[in-house]
């Protein structure tokens, strides 16, 4: 498979600082991951340093062959970066049909393929996106980051919260994302197996550097060294 994403010596935060220490990482086209650690180790800092949302110190970014450095957030966003972040951040004054077509762009992911993984979003499309359950706000973001047709989706604590039948549901659909859309896909998550269920390969932050990196069934088959990597000391 061709590189998709590939991180050079990349150190970054906020402000001053220093969240992602000299961090280098290669995604490969259609490839997925697993990004686990401990709460505050940087997880979602990497996402946001994806985006452009962050301060980068140094290195270099690189998205399907053209470096996205100093690009800002929109532009990587149309140069293929899908963002689903912790906050779903919801528009209030749009329905639910102008969250998604109001970012379209062409490509396999339409309206009509939204609707159909996530139906509840066809009933629920007139209404605001304020107005939704949490559970209807995370299709919704995954939806709407589905609708600019991405090379990489990049999903920030997409089960936080949510009730297991919605955590079942949702974990269905990015498992067929991963296995039949030939879309990269990074998912963060705090409850460790389930980001494993989903991928095929690990890495593991500290302090904003990767301190493991294994197949995900490798990890997943070793619960000891799992919970020593990511459990609150």
């Amino acid at each position: 498979m061709a590189e998709l994403l590939a991180l050079e010596d990349v150190t970054a935060g906020y402000d001053a600082s220093i969240v992602i220490d000299r961090l280098s990482l290669t995604i490969e086209a259609g490839e997925s991951l697993a990004l686990l650690g401990r709460n505050g180790v940087g997880k979602s800092t990497l996402l946001a340093t994806l985006m452009g949302l962050t301060r980068l110190h140094s290195g270099s970014i690189r998205l399907a062959g053209a470096d996205v450095t100093r690009r800002p957030p929109h532009r990587r966003a149309t140069a293929g970066l899908g963002w689903v972040p912790q906050e779903r951040f919801m528009w209030p004054s749009l329905t639910v049909e102008e969250h998604l077509t109001s970012v379209a762009r062409p490509g396999k992911w339409t309206l009509r393929e939204i609707y159909r993984i996530f139906p509840r979003l066809h009933e629920r499309r007139d209404n605001m996106g304020n107005q939704l359950s949490g559970g209807e706000q995370q299709m919704l973001a995954i939806g709407r980051a589905l609708m600019i047709n991405p090379s990489l989706l990049l999903l920030d604590e997409p089960m936080e919260g949510l009730a297991p039948i919605i955590v079942q549901e949702l974990m269905n659909v990015i498992e067929d994302l991963v296995a039949e859309s030939g879309m990269a896909v990074i998912v963060v998550e705090q409850h460790a197996r389930l980001a494993l269920q989903l991928t095929k390969r690990a890495i593991v932050l500290d302090r904003g550097r990767i301190v493991h990196a294994s197949p995900s069934e490798a990890l997943l088959a070793d619960p000891d060294r799992l919970h020593r990597l990511v459990a609150v000391a």
